[in-house]
């Protein structure tokens, strides 16, 4: 297979990676740069591997430079442990990078573009992707989050092993954005121009509130209560303000994040929740609302204040759980509630082929970002990033490579 790219001395052989062996185990490591296939792309950034047991698969894929890779929640939830990752496997699932090596099958990338990527893998033969459910692929698998392994089934002809199907297990590495260099398939990912590479950190988040935007479909003239204001909720607030909401009410705990949703006028009206005593303004919120709202989003994240969200539906309204919750943990909601109001419960998590949409409202600035990364860090400095999410002392945390 052919390989076009720039001078050899511009890529180096070996990278510098972050690695979890196990949870709450991860380093720094080096590792051999990956080398793009047919249709790959190489981007300075993140790897995806794959490895063939004896069967040759042709996998669209691109490579790049990373010049940025997100960290958020999700990240905090793979270190302990609390989301479903594989490993060994180099993190980060926010990636963007340049484009500086492509298999020559690829049509759709020059090296040099600038561009982020889609980190989801799918298998597109499970009972789930031939129904076109692409999301619930029984073989999903996230870069930065997953090593997959999965059993296909190859036809062998007459004149080879007697014309018999052959079952082979296949495993793909899809390795994350944390590394200097990484692997992509060439649809997976998408040019743009206008950002800086510390906001791009922000397109999959906003393509996750892209995904928010299409579960709920609001209604024009809707009105909306947005609980929590971390990055990707922010994001959903202004989409929802530019999709159908007539009024959206933002209730969080007080802080840099509410702060800073006022300089980016994500919502009409604004309540700064006490965090330590935020009964009274829940129950001056009811007052002021008695009918409720026609959406109610939780996107903090608490199943304490998922449980009571419901009570803020209107008759006929929905609730979308938004937020990363613990995977034991359980609420208690009224189903004579949700029966006699027909309230429509919704769950949105990722996303599937939402980031260009989200890459022309961040580029137009119709959904702001600047000034939601807060600070940034080399890759070396990973574990105080992830501590800075930890302790709440940023609003959203990058990991710039220059």
């Amino acid at each position: 297979m052919g390989l076009k790219m720039g001078e050899p001395s511009d890529i180096p052989k070996l990278m510098k990676a972050i690695q979890y062996n196990k949870i709450k185990d991860f380093s720094l490591v080096t590792k051999p740069v990956p080398s793009p296939k047919a249709h790959e792309a190489l981007i300075k950034g993140a790897q995806s591997k794959p490895i063939t047991c004896k069967v040759l698969l042709l996998i669209n894929v691109d490579g790049i430079t990373v010049k940025s890779c997100g960290i958020c929640g999700t990240d905090l939830h793979i270190h302990n442990g609390d989301f479903a990752a594989k490993m060994p496997v180099v993190t980060g699932h926010e990636t963007s990078g340049i484009v500086v090596a492509v298999g020559d099958a690829v049509q759709n990338l020059r090296i040099g573009d600038k561009v982020t990527a889609d980190n989801a893998e799918l298998c597109g033969h499970c009972y789930h992707c031939q129904r076109g459910e692409l999301l619930f692929c029984e073989n999903f698998a996230a870069h930065g989050v997953h090593r997959r392994s999965m059993t296909i089934q190859s036809y062998c002809p007459a004149s080879f092993m007697q014309g018999s199907w052959l079952t082979f297990m296949m495993q793909s590495i899809v390795d994350g954005g944390l590394a200097e260099y990484c692997v992509f398939p060439a649809e997976k990912l998408f040019p743009f121009t206008e950002l800086s590479w510390t906001d791009a950190s922000l397109f999959e988040a906003a393509s996750c509130a892209v995904h928010g935007l299409d579960r709920v479909a609001p209604k024009v003239g809707s009105t909306i209560l947005m609980i929590g204001a971390g990055p990707t909720g922010l994001c959903l607030a202004q989409l929802l303000k530019l999709n159908g909401g007539s009024h959206l009410v933002l209730a969080a705990n007080a802080g840099p994040k509410m702060e800073l949703a006022k300089k980016l006028h994500c919502a009409d009206e604004y309540i700064d929740l006490d965090r330590q005593k935020p009964a009274a303004q829940w129950m001056a919120l009811k007052e002021s609302y008695p009918h409720g709202f026609d959406i109610v989003v939780e996107a903090s994240g608490s199943p304490q204040v998922l449980e009571k969200a419901v009570d803020f539906c209107a008759r006929g309204g929905k609730l979308l759980y938004y937020g990363v919750y613990p995977k034991d943990a359980r609420i208690e909601v009224s189903p004579s509630l949700v029966f006699s109001n027909e309230i429509n419960i919704l769950g949105s998590f990722s996303q599937m082929w939402c980031l260009p949409r989200a890459i022309q409202y961040l580029e137009t600035r119709q959904v702001d970002v600047r000034g939601i990364v807060t600070d940034t860090f080399a890759l070396k400095d990973f574990e105080q990033a992830l501590d800075a999410i930890k302790n709440k002392t940023c609003i959203k945390a990058t990991i710039l490579y220059d």
